[in-house]
């Protein structure tokens, strides 16, 4: 039986590793046990590999066959993998047979009009927890069908949003995770940092971010086009040998996030320029400036685990974020709601960087060290955290790493 027959399942995009590890991301990122079902599984796919593999002790995972399988199949499949897994995995006939879960998890691309996604929205508030996260797939090639059917789930998860497009999958596809209802803010910190496949792997601890490979390859792209025109020039050569350091600015090591729940993370890597109480929007914070220069790692980081409940622009200007003047520079605020209150990112432009990117939106719930955007080629990024609260531990000139440097203690 098909869980939703009304929404087209047509096999125009298929799910390989990469994409289903973006899929099954939000239960491998719990740290506490959790329930997960996947709707639409094939006993062959990646998506059901990805998500045993991402069980803990304590973890359920029911399974629902999609069109491509059926519950004989996924009952052999698991029975095959050992008591561990079979003793933590459920195999169902129906969808209605099914409990509500943490996350969900649609094991096939859907594709389909805007009213076949709406049947299939209508029906599925019965098997959510509170706070339940959904993560569902959608073909990214133009010409396809699916992005009517993403377009509605954009809409209708009022309680946060987040899409990754995952190249790397025949033919790529965008994983979209939402959420329809409100999440406790407290869960944020039962959370790993969110997979993200928004960056290139070049070594196991190094990454290079999607901007960084975009940049190289309009280097390269330049250096063909420059080789193609005057081929006995080699003028080419400059754009082909800016493309790694381009990619280089772009860079996005892995970082050992602190565990103790008490400390505060560095958004960023770079120098402390200032540690100093100021008000903000009529409320007294400790704020923590760090300067970014162009050769620091540009991605950026959330400082505190929480549930993003806005994000807004500062228009302004782009004067050098190191001079008093950067303070009217255009600035992105991420406002945090968490359990020792508001915390607040700022993203500032400086005379180089002009371009701000923000990738957490309202309503996603974040982990301590979680990459939240980047600041292209540099300059600051602004920690707020609540007058008293908090104790300092960086002062001026300090060096720290995003997501690993401890800047301050809750009291």
């Amino acid at each position: 039986m098909t869980p939703f027959p009304a929404v087209s399942t047509a096999p125009v995009a298929g799910i390989g590793q990469r994409a289903a590890r973006a899929l099954t991301a939000e239960l491998a990122r719990r740290n506490v046990a959790g329930s997960a079902l996947v709707i639409g599984a094939d006993h062959a796919s990646a998506v059901v590999a990805t998500a045993v593999e991402a069980l803990l002790p304590g973890d359920t995972l029911t399974l629902v066959a999609g069109e491509r399988s059926t519950a004989d199949l996924l009952r052999d499949h698991i029975a095959g993998l050992g008591s561990w897994v079979a003793d933590r995995v459920t195999i169902l006939d129906t969808l209605a047979e099914a409990d509500p879960a943490d996350v969900v998890i649609i094991g096939e691309p859907l594709t389909g009009t805007a009213e076949e996604a709406r049947a299939q929205l209508d029906g599925l508030g019965k098997y959510l927890t509170d706070g339940a996260v959904v993560t569902v797939a959608t073909p990214a090639v133009p010409g396809q069908t699916g992005g009517a059917a993403a377009e509605l789930f954009r809409q209708s998860a009022l309680f946060g949003v987040g899409s990754d497009l995952v190249v790397r999958n025949n033919p790529p596809v965008r994983v979209h995770k939402l959420r329809f209802t409100e999440p406790s803010t407290a869960t944020a910190a039962t959370l790993a940092p969110a997979y993200r496949p928004s960056s290139v792997p070049v070594t196991r601890t190094m990454h290079i971010d999607s901007n960084g490979v975009v940049a190289a390859g309009i280097a390269l792209g330049l250096a063909a086009v420059a080789r193609a025109a005057r081929p006995q020039s080699r003028l080419w050569l400059l754009p082909a040998l800016a493309a790694a350091p381009v990619a280089a600015f772009f860079r996005d090591p892995e970082r050992e996030v602190p565990a103790d729940p008490r400390t505060v993370v560095a958004a960023s890597d770079g120098r402390v320029l200032s540690v100093e109480h100021v008000t903000f929007n009529d409320e007294e914070y400790l704020r923590i400036a760090v300067f970014l220069s162009v050769l620091d790692v540009h991605v950026n980081r959330v400082p505190v685990a929480g549930r993003v409940v806005d994000h807004f622009v500062e228009e302004g200007g782009y004067a050098n974020a190191m001079t008093a003047a950067a303070e009217h520079n255009v600035a992105a605020y991420t406002v945090l709601d968490t359990d020792r209150g508001t915390v607040v990112v700022a993203q500032r432009t400086g005379l180089v960087a002009r371009r701000i990117v923000q990738r957490v939106p309202i309503g996603t719930l974040v982990a301590k060290g979680e990459r939240m955007g980047l600041i292209r080629f540099g300059s600051r990024t602004d920690v707020f955290l609540p007058a008293g609260a908090a104790t300092p531990l960086v002062t001026v000139n300090d060096k720290v790493v995003g997501g690993s440097s401890i800047i301050a203690r809750w009291k």
